[in-house]
């Protein structure tokens, strides 16, 4: 299956991923590392620098070396100390942001996601660098700045399509209904879902059978019975829990809404 097109072109990723790289820095480099991270309670921002890092780490690794298998690809211990553990960020930033900008962004690497484009790779950088300000902010007790609408609504769309609605080789999802809407209303950006069964067998042998949702198998002709409201932004932070419930507006059929946050309200895999 040929990937979808991603929203936005590969540089402007790579623009959204070098400033929020960067604010995430900024907010860590003078805040109590032991402070406690509100929207991640098992760490503290030591441990939120430390994470990111690591991911950063990995991601600019797959790609600069063209990884295309599945492995045991572990960052290395990052120091402890202050100014030491910003330097490794620092350079596991840098290094991931020019394996990205000097690579095709066609080019496969492995990626767990069904998409394996390098391009991809840099969509999900951007927003995952996004939601750890977020975080960073949070901990910091500092305002939490806006994300731009224009990667929050694809980050809207990508929550909703990868990270809940995405079904594995090995799985198979079945609609059975209903259909809500999560409409961003400063972008005009709307994604249609509805509700399923997910069942299947991993390659571990664990089986599946359980309420799930999916953007790729709604019917774009089916009347939506209850919708989700809000700007890009406050959806994405809502749909990552960073947000209140109260953030954004429901509206339609109860039922509907109940087992739609019922399935957001999960953890993100």
């Amino acid at each position: 299956m040929t990937p979808a097109p991603l929203a936005l072109p590969h540089a402007t990723y790579l623009e959204h991923l070098a400033a929020e790289s960067q604010r995430f820095r900024d907010v860590l480099a003078t805040c109590d590392l032991d402070a406690p991270v509100p929207s991640c309670p098992d760490w503290d921002a030591r441990a939120l620098l430390d994470h990111l890092a690591g991911v950063q780490w990995h991601w600019g690794t797959v790609v600069r070396e063209r990884i295309t298998e599945d492995g045991d690809l572990e960052p290395p211990p990052f120091p402890h100390e202050r100014e030491a553990l910003l330097a490794a960020y620092d350079d596991a930033s840098a290094a991931l942001q020019g394996s990205l900008r000097d690579t095709d962004p066609d080019t496969e690497v492995w990626m767990w996601a069904e998409d394996k484009r390098v391009g991809f790779i840099a969509r999900r950088q951007a927003l995952e660098a996004a939601v750890h300000r977020m975080d960073a902010e949070l901990a910091a007790g500092v305002p939490v700045t806006a994300v731009d609408p224009a990667l929050a609504a694809d980050g809207v769309l990508e929550v909703l399509d990868v990270m809940y609605g995405g079904c594995p080789p090995w799985g198979s999802f079945e609609p059975l209904g209903p259909h809500a809407v999560v409409r961003c209303t400063d972008t005009g950006d709307e994604v249609t879902v509805v509700v399923g069964r997910f069942t299947g067998t991993d390659p571990d042998g664990t089986s599946y059978d359980e309420p799930d949702l999916s953007v790729r198998a709604a019917d774009p002709e089916s009347e939506p019975s209850a919708a989700v409201t809000g700007t890009a932004d406050d959806l994405l932070a809502w749909l990552w829990h960073r947000r209140g419930r109260a953030s954004v507006t429901m509206t339609g059929d109860a039922t509907t809404i109940e087992v739609l946050v019922g399935l957001l309200d999960g953890a993100i895999d």
